[in-house]
């Protein structure tokens, strides 16, 4: 299939069109993350993608090779004065700045000055780099949504927490990262000339669709909380990018009814086997579009079948505005998988 034909069918599925098909995309291995090695070496960092989608080649799915660029999910926090700090196990950790001791230094923190940002130069010289260096189409550097940037630079266990304590300096920081967000998104926008999707994820996202944000905070908050501190602020990104693709990992089922609130919700992207799915199935019949996930490791435990999960998902839940997302260990493995789904689900 050629790329515009994959794009063309991924975007009449955002859309909630009749495709006759469910997108899916199959990856290989386990992710690849920004580990100290990679996060500070752009060139092997591009070798790496060219590579692995060199193994993928014949693998078909609705994947496109693009690149990743990917510098970790705390560079706002990071630019707003929280020490961002590269590691060999994962991407880079965050060290909060807000605690239970010093709630009142939230009114200290301001937007940050792009120019004056190390951590911002550092991420759009990666860009740079890559639009230099490479033919490939690339996806966005990860966002997180307000309450993940609002929960790096202040503790996590007291920023919850604070949801009851401190509302007021809760909703100070949470409108000072949804306007860094913001900006930060926008300068990528303006940066990057071969844009593949609207996330950090591998499944393309058009423009005219939204913008994907991690919201894994989400999950650990009460609908009560959500509707206060989390969709006002998404409704900002929202509207600032015509649209807004959800994701959250963990059980959302109890929050999801308040996340359909959100203006111009596109699309939800959750992992399934994390979730009980008749809690899911407000998404279909409120007309949004859905990313299902469950990769090889989701059922290590339980050994089941990939490809028959799959069909019940679809079962499920339909074969309309729905995608899926799953893996393989291997790229050999990918390939026999991908032409097990598409006989499945084309």
């Amino acid at each position: 299939m050629e790329i515009n034909e994959k794009k063309s069918i991924i975007k009449d599925t955002w859309l909630r069109r009749n495709t006759g098909c469910v997108p899916y995309i199959v990856e290989a291995g386990r992710h690849h993350l920004a580990t100290l090695e990679f996060y500070r070496d752009n060139a092997r960092e591009l070798s790496w993608h060219e590579s692995y989608y060199n193994k993928l080649s014949d693998v078909e799915d609705y994947n496109v090779p693009n690149i990743k660029p990917n510098v970790g999910i705390g560079t706002v926090a990071a630019a707003l004065g929280c020490e961002y700090v590269p590691n060999e196990d994962g991407d880079p950790w965050v060290r909060p700045m807000i605690t239970e001791e010093n709630v009142d230094a939230v009114y200290q923190i301001s937007k940050p000055e792009p120019a004056r940002s190390p951590v911002y130069r550092q991420a759009f010289d990666r860009l740079d780099y890559f639009l230099e260096h490479s033919t490939l189409p690339l996806r966005l550097l990860n966002v997180p949504s307000p309450l993940v940037a609002a929960s790096q630079v202040w503790e996590y266990t007291s920023f919850v927490e604070a949801t009851l304590a401190h509302p007021r300096e809760v909703h100070y920081m949470l409108e000072v990262v949804t306007q860094s967000i913001i900006e930060y998104v926008r300068l990528q926008l303006d940066r990057i000339s071969r844009l593949y999707t609207m996330g950090h994820e591998p499944l393309f996202i058009p423009r005219e669709v939204g913008l994907r944000i991690s919201d894994d905070t989400a999950a650990v908050l009460s609908p009560t909380a959500y509707r206060e501190f989390g969709v006002p602020y998404n409704r900002k990104i929202s509207e600032a990018f015509g649209g807004l693709i959800w994701h959250s990992c963990g059980d959302v089922g109890a929050v999801l009814p308040v996340v359909m609130e959100i203006p111009g919700l596109r699309g939800i992207d959750v992992v399934a086997p994390q979730n009980d799915w008749n809690k899911l199935r407000i998404a279909v019949d409120q007309g949004v579009a859905m990313i299902l996930r469950h990769y090889f490791w989701d059922h290590a435990e339980n050994g089941a079948d990939l490809v028959a999960y799959s069909r019940e998902l679809i079962k499920f839940f339909g074969g309309k505005g729905i995608f899926i997302l799953t893996s393989a260990p291997t790229a050999v493995e990918a390939q026999a998988l991908a032409k097990q789904l598409s006989g499945v689900l084309t």
